[in-house]
């Protein structure tokens, strides 16, 4: 799964344009999500050296990104045509969601259950549609 992560008030306090303190769990469990398969994607308005510091504030801590605030590391202007800000994820973790950032001990089993966060709030044990079967040019 590509994960989208936000870095001001998600894996550190919002202390913008300083760092502020880590939330509890957060670099541990991203850390956990890449050694899980997961490709996460720094996703932040700092732009310029408050990136820079942001991304080696994370990589200090044992959090190397796929990608910073693009699709994969290699992406530019120049090399995708349809290039911009906007990142293709399928899980965007950021403290403006709505109703607030959850701990990151529940974004981990979300993310580990590929549930919703209401699943996980109500109990409900998710389990993945079955597949179906491929059905051959013979089996109409």
């Amino acid at each position: 799964m590509i994960i989208a992560v936000d870095f001001d008030g998600t894996i550190v306090e919002h202390r913008y344009p300083e760092i502020g303190k880590e939330r509890p769990f957060a670099t541990l469990t991203l850390k956990q999500l890449i050694a899980d398969g997961h490709r996460l994607i720094l996703w932040t308005v700092r732009e310029g050296k408050l990136l820079d510091e942001a991304v080696e504030w994370c990589r200090q801590r044992g959090v190397e990104f796929y990608a910073v605030n693009r699709d994969y590391e290699e992406e530019t202007q120049d090399n995708n045509n349809h290039y911009s800000r906007k990142i293709k994820a399928n899980l965007f973790i950021d403290d403006c969601n709505v109703g607030g950032l959850p701990d990151w001990g529940v974004i981990y089993e979300v993310v580990k259950r590929r549930s919703t966060f209401e699943d996980y709030y109500l109990g409900i044990e998710h389990k993945p549609s079955p597949r179906k079967k491929k059905k051959h040019w013979w089996n109409f």
